[in-house]
């Protein structure tokens, strides 16, 4: 059985807190750290360049990443998947500076075929899609197909509009604001980036 992570970056801050109990291990960049602390959360590990730590926690490990050629969520995905985690669901990641949410974008694409990254925000969740996508407890809810490279032999179905056989290409034509009009949504392709948003 795979275990499960839950990762807090410092970004916009969740709504509610997730059931921390479910997941294996906590862990944040140190930018979250402190959002953890106010809301009684002990992280098993924090990591980053520390640059957002006044004080260093004596009881809580350390993980010091200086290497500026990334990012910080990129470097502790690593450290995660060193130790052979790859379920992490990421909270954190949207909002702030909207440069800040594209590298994160570009980090979930970066560990696609290794690690399974999930997004949570306010609004429902997204993430990297896999060439075939099962989607559980979808109906009324607004799916997006949002593609960063050339998307392409997209068939869906449980989706108010589908698409059979059809090209998604970043400026030219995405899939946004779509309905699902079945619980279970499922979503094929041959070759690309494809982001799917899941909003409540």
């Amino acid at each position: 059985m795979q275990k499960s992570v839950a990762l807090f970056l410092n970004g916009s801050r969740p709504k509610s807190m997730p059931d921390i109990l479910q997941y294996d291990i906590v862990c944040a960049t140190d930018g979250a750290y402190d959002f953890l602390k106010k809301n009684n959360i002990r992280p098993n590990f924090i990591s980053g360049d520390l640059d957002s730590l006044q004080h260093l926690p004596a009881d809580i490990k350390v993980v010091h990443t200086p290497d500026q050629n990334f990012t910080d969520f990129d470097k502790i995905v690593n450290i995660l998947f060193e130790q052979k985690y790859t379920d992490i669901d990421v909270y954190g990641a949207s909002g702030g500076e909207q440069d800040h949410f594209l590298g994160n974008i570009h980090t979930a694409i970066y560990w696609k075929e290794k690690v399974n990254l999930t997004f949570f925000d306010a609004y429902g969740f997204y993430f990297v899609a896999k060439p075939y996508t099962k989607i559980h407890d979808c109906l009324g809810k607004t799916i997006s197909l949002v593609p960063f490279s050339e998307v392409t032999n997209i068939t869906t179905s449980g989706l108010q509009y589908a698409l059979a056989q059809e090209d998604l290409v970043f400026g030219k034509r995405i899939g946004t604001r779509n309905k699902a009009n079945h619980d279970t949504v499922e979503i094929s392709f041959d070759t690309g980036d494809l982001l799917i948003f899941v909003y409540h």
